[in-house]
């Protein structure tokens, strides 16, 4: 600020501070008139600094000089709060500009008086506490003036080194001694304040030494913080326990991280063949040659043991903060785990199973930011390349392992929460640990240990039947032809478990052995064919337990669940072991009802009532006397343990059965000699759990398969009935049901229904209903088609993510098998045609047959019936994400002015598909469409827009909201219409460059 502009600013401090310098002696008269002056040099000082202004040195020293005369005259006990709370306000907008000019003195002075006003004005025992709002304005002074970095690093470095001398070393201990005490008050906003000051603190003026004295008394203060006041009720705020993990994992990383104890010599790093000779000969004390200052303490490894226990036990007690309320304290937790992982791996090796086991647990939070932020954090931490990540991994599976065996204790103990709880961060450690499959095979596999956790877990997950079993009346109703969402699948009805009564903690259990199985690959396979092999070996609880693991463990590997649609769920490739296995566990499994006796199991059940019957109560008065040498002897049972569950153990096979048919699709045909007969005499059982199970085991495995192989007879069947001596308008409809029924197995017999849909249309085209029906299955053809083409690009995106760069490695066999002259022939030509760049790929067989049905569906798009127009649209709209542009393309021009046509059609749900259409085109084909969009459909999209607004008024499904009527609801095909011009314009305006009248024109119609 220049003279000039210094005039007027120092006439409006001088009218303050004249007067204010006359009342500098406090008497009880006169602090009314000193509190309504620093008021008014308040307010001056606030117009000054939103102006830009920025005070030099002399106007500063002015304005401070009757401040420093306040508090020098008079004692500091005797200025009320009120007053040091608007001196402190003063000083804090002074340090804004003073700081550039600031001497050591005056900074020292600064310094000590605020930290005199936050721990305690006056000599011990005569002194007072100030008021809250006190402590705060010294703490934001501090903050905001010399305790804060500036970019200017020489200032900033020079506080620094004035802070870290001997002579000054006392008064920041006793400064940080009254932060701590201050951050035990009541008052949050004072906590969080002090605890901002205490990160800068720690984090800036404490020198390496110092901080490491400091260290216990710190990480406890905080700790405290964290888990609130003794008598308060209830959690800590979320932002006190965010503020205090972030000082605590501060002050850690810099006392006992890596870096700091690699340097003094409390560890020893090995990262090269020099550093490893070192530990051979005699290793150098680094910690001896350091300059060791009088306050400070020294890292040595004696040191770094004490400490390292003692914060272990300080971040066990922090365990409780996993199920906070608060989003920001649990933010908090995943940030504080994550960088003392990533920065104590070799100093607090102790600490990263109970780290990793509270990322684990946030990664299972019902809030979605918090459980996104905890497995970025896991997945970052074992994907990135450092010396710990193979610590991180070992440990994160032997927290596997360890909860695995731990899982027997707690079902017993019937807490439901804690078994969630341990399923739940095994599910989320086996979707961390997908990058190291093999180490989880390792787990599942022959050297996994399955014989000793896997027995612990049979022992004490018992299977009972369900109280209630939803059963359908036959099997009809599993097959409804106009609900293909309801009859393409039906849910598997599912066991319960004795020790197990919350439905979340069996739905825990299921995912957690599912990630397994997805985690552990093929090599998971030896754990499923042991619990196969113990529930193959008889029918008692072992026996079923091993079923349904084995079961879960299947489906996790094959990606083949009964817990959801099959046909949603991502189609895995499946390698020969797994199909290996599938077709030995399919006979193995059907074989037991070759030893099934009726009678025999209903004899052994009756032998086991008589020989287990639940002993008598007997009620003895008296003592009980002793034995002399207190032998303890084993109790006898309360009650006894079913030993036989036939019903369940069949209901499980049958799942077992149902899984590898859905591993083996298509070629689990010939193995229907072994499965049929199981399936169908539990269609036959007097137990309606069995009985439902069959059924849906029937309808897994065998419509499908058998459709499929039988392709040829069923489409006869409905050929011979659309013939003009037998015509049944319902054969294009078990046409349609047998196609979405077969699935996408139907792409190889495609083309036959294909032809004969055309053939019947050139036949009956003056027959709406036949066509319709025809139209419908086309349709049906042509989504099968749309998810094989998608489940395609989808294996080819995961095929190119799991390539990676292995170095230098050949690209041919080994050894010369082709001679010099040899490839000049026909090979060479072919593959030369195949790379040549020009020209485009050839279509593939679902392609070719799109397009053919494309090619021949466009001329019905004038058919006299609105319901065959709007299907026949539907269906076009069904192969734009199927062809390219050049397959595509050139029927659509042709029929382009037919498209046009149907926008201005009676029906509005003809125009909804027609712009459904046209939306498809336009988000696929590109800059193909843009120009056709601007010149012929937005001219009708404008007049419709218009013509809907009147016609909403009037229609009972639209929304009458206040000020209008709405088309939110989506049952309204307004809404759909709506919808695909917004979507169709949005991509035209990002292709084309219009007219600002055109944007405009867009945004007000839209509007």
């Amino acid at each position: 600020m220049n003279h000039e502009q210094s005039q007027p600013v120092f006439k409006r401090l001088k009218t303050v501070c004249v007067p204010l310098m006359g009342a500098t002696a406090l008497t009880a008269s006169s602090v009314p008139t000193v509190s309504r002056l620093l008021s008014e040099l308040l307010n001056i000082l606030y117009d000054i600094r939103s102006s830009g202004y920025s005070l030099n040195e002399a106007t500063i020293k002015y304005v401070f000089f009757p401040i420093y005369t306040l508090l020098n005259c008079n004692d500091s006990v005797a200025i009320p709060d009120q007053l040091l709370e608007k001196i402190f306000m003063v000083l804090n907008i002074l340090c804004k500009d003073w700081w550039w000019y600031l001497e050591l003195k005056d900074w020292d002075q600064l310094f000590m008086l605020c930290g005199s006003v936050i721990g305690g004005i006056g000599t011990k025992g005569k002194g007072r506490e100030c008021a809250d709002e006190t402590k705060d304005a010294a703490a934001q002074d501090n903050d905001d003036g010399p305790f804060t970095p500036n970019q200017v690093r020489h200032r900033m470095k020079m506080f620094v080194t004035h802070a870290q001398t001997p002579t000054f070393t006392p008064i920041l201990g006793q400064t940080l001694n009254s932060v701590l005490l201050a951050t035990e008050c009541h008052s949050s906003s004072l906590q969080n304040s002090m605890l901002d000051l205490l990160f800068v603190l720690l984090s800036d003026y404490f020198p390496e030494d110092l901080i490491v004295s400091v260290l216990p008394g710190v990480v406890s203060t905080t700790c405290k913080l964290c888990l609130g006041a003794p008598g308060n009720k209830g959690w800590a705020k979320g932002a006190v326990i965010a503020n205090s993990l972030c000082v605590i994992q501060d002050v850690i990383s810099r006392s006992i991280g890596d870096e700091p104890c690699i340097k003094s010599g409390a560890v020893l790093s090995v990262e090269s063949i020099e550093e490893l000779s070192d530990l051979v000969g005699e290793q150098p004390l680094k910690h001896l040659a350091q300059e060791q200052s009088k306050y400070g303490t020294s890292r040595t490894p004696s040191w770094l043991g004490i400490t390292s226990s003692q914060l272990l036990i300080a971040m066990k007690s922090l365990s409780p903060l996993i199920k906070h309320p608060t989003p920001s304290a649990l933010m908090a937790m995943v940030e504080f785990s994550a960088n003392i992982l990533r920065s104590t791996p070799t100093t607090l090796p102790l600490a990263q199973p109970l780290l990793l086991s509270y990322l684990l647990s946030l990664s299972n939070s019902d809030l979605p930011t918090v459980s996104r932020k905890a497995s970025d954090s896991l997945l970052d931490l074992l994907t990135t390349s450092s010396k710990a990540r193979h610590s991180f991994t070992r440990t994160l599976l032997r927290i596997t392992r360890d909860n695995l065996s731990a899982l027997p204790v707690l079902l017993p103990s019937q807490a439901d929460a804690k078994v969630e709880h341990i399923a739940g961060m095994q599910d989320n450690a086996m979707g961390n640990l997908n990058p190291f499959a093999s180490e989880i095979g390792k787990l599942l596999g022959p050297t996994g240990g399955v014989e000793k956790w896997g027995w612990s877990l049979l022992s004490v997950l018992e299977l009972i039947d369900p109280p209630v079993t939803i059963t359908r009346t036959s099997a009809a109703q599993m097959m409804l032809e106009n609900d293909p969402e309801g009859s393409s699948w039906l849910p598997f009805p599912q066991p319960m478990l004795k020790n197990v009564s919350s439905a979340n903690a069996y739905d825990s259990l299921v995912r957690m052995f599912h990630a397994l199985g997805k985690a552990a690959g093929d090599t998971g396979l030896f754990a499923v064919e042991w619990f196969a092999s113990i529930g193959q070996s008889g029918k008692d609880y072992r026996a079923v337990t091993g079923m349904w693991c084995s079961c879960r463990l299947l489906e996790g590997i094959s990606n083949v669940t009964f817990f959801e649609d099959p046909l949603k769920s991502s189609r895995l490739s499946r390698s020969r072991r797994l199909e290996k296995l599938a077709r030995g566990l399919v006979k193995s499994t059907s074989l037991l009802w070759d030893t099934m006796n009726e009678e025999s199991i209903d004899t052994q059940s009756e032998g086991t009532d008589e020989h287990n019957e639940v002993p008598q109560t007997q009620h003895v008065k008296g003592l009980v006397q002793l034995h002399d040498t207190l032998q303890i002897t084993r109790g006898t049972p309360i009650g006894s343990r079913v030993t036989a569950q036939p019903m369940l153990h069949s209901s499980l096979s049958l799942q077992l059965i149902s899984i590898t048919a859905g591993i083996l699709e298509s070629r689990f045909t010939p193995l229907f000699i072994y499965s049929l007969y199981p399936i169908l005499h539990s269609l036959v059982s007097p137990f309606s759990f069995l009985t439902e199970t069959a059924f849906r085991a029937l309808n897994f495995v065998t419509i499908s398969n058998l459709l499929l192989s039988n392709f040829d007879y069923v489409l006869d069947s409905v050929s011979r009935r659309l013939s003009r001596q037998w015509l049944d308008v319902d054969a294009t409809k078990v046409l349609a049901v047998m196609i979405r029924l077969v699935g996408s197995d139907i792409v190889e017999c495609a083309g036959d229904v294909v032809e004969e849909c055309f053939d019947r249309l050139d036949e009956y085209h003056g027959y709406d209903v036949v066509v319709e029906g025809l139209v419908e299955v086309l349709g049906e053809v042509m989504k099968v088609m749309q998810l094989e083409e998608l489940s395609k690009t989808r294996d080819v995106s995961n095929q190119t993510k799991k390539i990676g760069n292995y170095g230098p490695a050949p690209r041919t066999a080994w050894g010369d098998n082709n001679p010099p002259d040899k490839g000049k022939g026909i090979d060479q030509s072919e593959d030369a045609q195949e790379v040549m760049p020009d020209e485009e790929p050839p279509l593939s067989s679902s392609q070719a047959l799109s397009k053919q049905i494309v090619q021949r569906s466009v001329y019905f798009l004038t058919h006299e019936s609105t319901g065959i127009r709007a299907r026949i649209l539907n269906l076009l709209s069904s192969s734009v994400p199927i062809l390219s542009e050049s397959a595509l393309m050139p029927s659509v021009h042709s029929a382009w002015p037919f498209i046009l046509n149907r926008l201005a059609d009676k029906e509005i749900f003809v125009v909804s598909a027609a712009a459904g259409l046209i939306e498809a085109l336009v988000t696929s084909m590109g800059s193909l469409m843009f120009r056709r969009v601007w010149d012929d459909v937005w001219p009708r999209f404008r007049s419709m827009l218009s013509k809907m607004q009147t016609a909403d008024t009037i229609n009972t499904l639209s929304r009458r909201v206040r000020g209008g009527v709405g088309s939110e609801s989506v049952y309204t095909h307004s809404h759909r219409l709506y919808r695909s011009i917004i979507k169709t314009m949005t991509a035209a305006l990002r292709g084309v460059d219009p007219q600002d009248s055109s944007n405009w024109e867009v945004i007000i119609a839209l509007y």
